[in-house]
């Protein structure tokens, strides 16, 4: 499964899994997302799943600004392995 590859791939950055980990607390959100956006999809009136989802877009979406705050570097990797930014092109 995806998160298992991500989960992989962060502990084999730290050198030790640490779920506490901003990467990792930002992966399984995104996880959750994916799985909420494609139950809504089909269960379009699922109103708890909707404010659920939101909840977890704001927790996510904090820790994304902090984790751009902290370290651009690593924030700009995440985005990119996870695709959940557009790219702009200038």
């Amino acid at each position: 499964m995806i998160k298992n590859s991500f989960i992989s791939s962060i502990s084999q950055q730290e050198k030790e899994e640490n779920r506490g980990s901003v990467e990792f607390q930002i992966v399984n959100f995104t996880n959750k997302v994916r799985r909420l956006t494609s139950h809504l999809e089909v269960h379009k009136k699922d109103y708890l799943s909707q404010r659920g989802l939101r909840k977890i877009l704001g927790k996510r979406q904090r820790l994304l600004s902090y984790l751009s705050k902290k370290n651009q570097v690593r924030y700009k990797e995440l985005i990119s392995q996870l695709n959940i930014r557009e790219s702009k092109t200038r």
